[in-house]
């Protein structure tokens, strides 16, 4: 790992933030930032923390801790998830809202970046519980976001449910204003596309990078971890455009098949059980076996954290498409250099989802709603620039694709705030 960093008013080391500013670093330092803009743009403008205190179907008391950071304004409003996992804590929301902060330049968004959630096992929550957390949740940082403040949206753990108690309870205090929130249900101003956005745009990355590696997504042989939103929507369209999938996993287990899957029979499986586990049309396997399948492409789509120095070295796929939000560990980018293995980042790989989110965020401003075809058109037309300006950037500077990203996000972030003046 990196020597340990650390930004002003912190003592303590921070895992998931360190490994981000490590990826941080290494453009950072092709651009010659001085170590004062170096600071301004790592360090969160604002971090909140509050206690969410509601009353269980029990009758007892539940005690639960919300986040919420934002990173960077510069460009324009903070914009990011809120995911409801019992593994959110401070650390991670600063990681997830710098790379939202990257994510959100990278491909030319009026936004800058942020996160939170609550730490809470949403499993275990029932309907009622889950209302009354997000609404009180929504009473603590009310004034801290808003349409033109901070934009949350969906992330693990929360849906376009979650979403739409969050804009009723935000209208309590501001008035109506759909744009205070992305990732609604369509029927409640939400927008046509969102759900399947990230999907849709892993997919499309998938397409390019094979394109520029002199092949194409049909016949090529996928392994996908993680079957939810993310995943599963990345299967149907590379399965659409004739992949060969030959593995799937999510929370439970995994399955195998290496003829390939068939993934509409597979979602009518998991639209009953829930999971992938049991279907009849693939072997089961295990997650650590999925990551090390000698197969042509390699898309983590679950949590982070997932690959280290050891199961970099285990991985056998010629390419891997980061679909989930920091998957791969600084000492596993160096395995994944060293053996020649590319990394699509998550970055760009997954931005599918804020780029339909300022679709929908745009179309709250007027309210005027678009058609699905010109959501897609438009999402696949912002994706296959940016995807092509980083790989023309990589082979130019001779550097990871990973770092040729972050290079066009930070000179985008810090020109902005060159003009706006600090």
């Amino acid at each position: 790992m990196p020597p340990l960093l650390r930004y002003p008013g912190t003592v303590l080391a921070m895992q998931a933030f360190e490994a981000t500013n490590h990826y941080f670093d290494e453009a950072a330092r092709l651009l010659d930032l001085s170590e004062n803009i170096r600071t301004l743009l790592i360090t969160p403008d604002r971090e909140v923390r509050v206690e969410v205190v509601i009353e269980m179907d029990s009758g007892q008391i539940g005690n639960f801790i919300g986040y919420r950071v934002q990173h960077d304004n510069a460009r324009g409003p903070f914009k990011g998830g809120l995911r409801y996992h019992p593994l959110v804590d401070q650390d991670e929301a600063r990681s997830l809202a710098s790379l939202m902060t990257w994510k959100t330049a990278l491909v030319d968004l009026p936004y800058g970046g942020a996160k939170g959630g609550i730490n809470c096992d949403p499993n275990k929550l029932s309907r009622g519980e889950m209302e009354r957390l997000t609404r009180r949740f929504i009473e603590k940082i009310h004034d801290v976001i808003g349409p033109v403040k901070d934009i949350p949206a969906p992330d693990m753990g929360t849906d376009a449910q979650v979403m739409a108690w969050i804009m009723n309870e935000y209208s309590k205090y501001e008035g109506f204003n759909p744009a205070c929130v992305t990732g609604k249900p369509v029927e409640f101003h939400g927008s046509l596309g969102r759900e399947a956005a990230t999907g849709y745009g892993v997919a499309i990355i998938a397409r390019e990078v094979l394109a520029r590696r002199k092949a194409s997504v049909g016949g090529t042989t996928f392994a996908i971890q993680g079957y939810g939103n993310v995943g599963s929507h990345t299967a149907r369209f590379l399965s659409q455009q004739g992949a060969k999938i030959v593995a799937v996993s999510d929370a439970y287990g995994a399955i195998c098949n290496l003829n390939g899957i068939d993934i509409p029979a597979l979602d009518e499986h998991v639209a009953v059980a829930r999971k992938v586990v049991g279907f009849k049309g693939g072997e089961p396997t295990t997650n650590e076996h999925l990551l090390k399948m000698p197969v042509d492409v390699l898309i983590p789509a679950a949590l982070g954290g997932v690959f280290d120095r050891e199961m970099a070295q285990a991985v056998q796929a010629k390419l891997i498409i980061e679909a989930a939000n920091g998957p791969t560990w600084p000492e596993a980018d160096e395995v994944f250099k060293a053996r020649g293995i590319p990394v699509v980042p998550d970055i760009l790989a997954n931005s599918g989802g804020v780029i339909v989110s300022y679709f929908e965020w745009v179309q709250n401003l007027q309210h005027f709603r678009w058609p699905l075809e010109r959501i897609q058109s438009e999402e696949q037309s912002r994706m296959v620039a940016a995807f092509h300006e980083v790989y023309d950037l990589a082979e130019h500077l001779k550097v990871s694709l990973r770092t040729a990203a972050f290079y066009l996000a930070i000179t985008r972030v810090s020109r902005a705030h060159a003009l706006g003046g600090i």
